[in-house]
């Protein structure tokens, strides 16, 4: 099976670093023409130019918790590239709280900008170029604690993503008739600047692969594929799926 993106337009979004920037490499080096978006600039214009290098990519500032900002930059990509075929939300983040001690500003900052952005992302890239035209593919990246408890000071996050499973399945049904596939990705702990941290402990990361049956973390590149594959006209069938790339966590 070759799966490529032959004059076919993407949106990334936390594509700067991580998982957003294996996917925009990804798909690049699968044909696609890819608008990289991220709110960070410094390290957006480096991972634009490595991007670049590999095919045909621009890169745009935003912020997506700055929703008035998103449809006008999906008009600007639209201008620039033409179509958007493909949209991957990969922008996330966590505050690492205990229950008891989260404030409002930290679950708002987490629920914006994992859930919120990602549905205004979303439903304008559906709005603008793939309602209008019937064809488009949507993937979203939650993660296995989106369908299962986490360890403490997790909890926003679970609860963010958890919205992103929910709102992939019921776009994937509201969409249908569009010819508008939506899935998402659920993986276990990958090796990225948001978990580097964490797994430098010992204990923590022992406990982390004790809990995946493959007994490894997850690379970019997993789950990148696996972004991909739902992408793509090979998944033409697949649309309302929540994909965990874990090594067998939620199967315990």
């Amino acid at each position: 099976m070759n799966i490529t993106f032959d004059n076919k337009v993407a949106i990334v979004t936390g594509a700067a670093s991580g998982i957003g920037l294996a996917c925009a490499e990804l798909l690049a080096s699968s044909g696609a023409k890819v608008a990289l978006v991220d709110c960070q600039a410094e390290r957006l214009t480096e991972a634009t130019k490595n991007v670049q290098a590999i095919g045909i990519a621009r890169g745009y500032r935003l912020d997506v918790t700055d929703i008035p900002k998103i449809a006008p930059t999906v008009s600007h990509i639209r201008q620039d590239l033409g179509e958007v075929d493909v949209l991957v939300c990969s922008a996330g983040i966590n505050v690492r709280k205990l229950v008891e001690e989260t404030t409002e500003a930290d679950w708002d900052t987490v629920l914006s900008i994992n859930t919120k952005g990602l549905f205004f992302c979303n439903q304008a890239v559906a709005i603008q170029s793939m309602i209008p035209r019937k064809s488009g593919a949507i993937v979203n990246i939650a993660s296995i604690y989106g369908l299962v408890g986490g360890p403490k000071r997790t909890t926003a996050y679970c609860a963010s993503k958890g919205g992103v499973v929910q709102l992939t399945r019921q776009e994937a049904i509201d969409w249908a008739p569009h010819n508008i596939r939506i899935n998402a990705i659920a993986p276990a702990y990958v090796l990225t600047n948001l978990t580097r941290s964490l797994l430098t402990d010992p204990e923590f990361k022992t406990w982390v692969l004790d809990n995946i049956p493959l007994h490894r973390l997850a690379t970019v590149d997993d789950v990148a594929v696996a972004t991909c594959f739902l992408a793509s006209d090979a998944a033409k069938m697949i649309t309302g799926v929540i994909l965990p790339v874990d090594g067998g966590w939620t199967a315990r």
